[in-house]
C-alpha cells in the first residue's frame, strides 16, 4: 500500500519526512496542501489532522502528525536510517528533540517572516532576536561536525534528516553555508546521498508556483 504524505514544497518539516521516505525505499506518494490558500484551516484539514499542520502521513489506516514520529515509523518500517543500537537510538532522539526545539522552530519562523510576509510587516526585532538564537543553534551543529561525519553512529540517520530539514531552502533566513564549514560538508555528504532530492523537486509547491 502506498504512503501518502499530506506536505507542500515550502514546508521544511514535511521535507523531513520527505525525504525519510524518500531515501528508505518505501513506496509513497505526495499530496499537495494549498497551506498559503488556507487548506489547513478547512474544517476537512482539521478532521483530518485536528492541529491544522503540515505533514500529515496516512498509511493504510494509520494516521500520523508531527514529522519526529513520521520519521521513526519509517525507520521503523524499512529498516533503514535508524541507529544500530538502543543507545543510537536514544541518541537520535536527543538530536530530533534539539533541533525541534532549538534549530528547525526558529528556522522556520524566521524563514516564514522574512519571506512568506509582505515587507511592510516583516518585524525586524523579532527577526534579528531569531537569528541570534538561530546562530547559536549553528555554533552547537558545527562543533559536532567538525569531528564526525554523522550526528549519530557512522551512517545517515534521521537524525541527520531532522537536523539538515530547513538548511537546503534557497530563502534567506540568516544561514550562509559559507561561515559553516563542517555543516556545508555535512550537507554535500546528504545531498551526494543516492535518492537525495531537494525540497522543491521532492514535493510539490514552491514560491515559484505562487509568483
Amino acid at each position: 500500500m502506498t504512503i501518502k504524505l499530506y506536505c507542500f514544497g515550502e514546508s521544511g518539516n514535511a521535507y523531513k519526512a520527505a525525504l525519510a521516505l524518500e531515501l528508505s525505499g518505501l513506496e509513497w506518494e505526495p499530496v499537495f496542501v494549498d497551506f498559503f490558500g488556507g487548506e489547513t484551516r478547512s474544517p476537512e484539514f482539521r478532521a483530518l489532522n485536528p492541529m491544522g499542520e503540515v505533514p500529515v502521513m496516512v498509511d493504510g489506516d494509520i494516521t500520523m502528525t508531527q514529522s519526529g514520529v513520521m520519521q521513526d515509523y519509517i525507520s521503523s518500517k524499512s529498516g533503514k536510517l535508524g541507529g544500530r543500537s538502543a543507545a543510537e537510538r536514544r541518541e537520535i532522539l536527543r538530536w530530533q528533540f534539539w533541533d525541534n526545539h532549538k534549530m528547525s522552530s526558529m528556522a522556520g519562523v524566521t524563514r516564514f517572516l522574512m519571506n512568506f510576509l509582505p515587507e511592510d510587516k516583516r518585524p525586524a526585532e523579532v527577526i534579528a532576536f531569531n537569528q541570534g538564537r538561530l546562530k547559536g543553534a549553528y555554533k552547537t551543529l558545527e562543533a559536532e561536525l567538525s569531528t564526525r561525519d554523522w550526528l549519530v553512529g557512522d551512517q545517515l540517520t534521521i537524525a541527520d534528516i531532522s537536523c539538515c530539514g530547513y538548511l537546503f531552502y534557497p530563502e534567506p533566513f540568516g544561514f550562509d553555508r559559507a561561515e559553516w564549514p563542517a555543516i556545508d560538508a555535512w550537507l554535500t555528504r546528504i545531498s551526494e546521498t543516492p535518492g537525495w532530492k531537494h525540497p522543491y523537486d521532492l514535493m510539490p509547491g514552491s514560491p515559484a508556483d505562487r509568483a
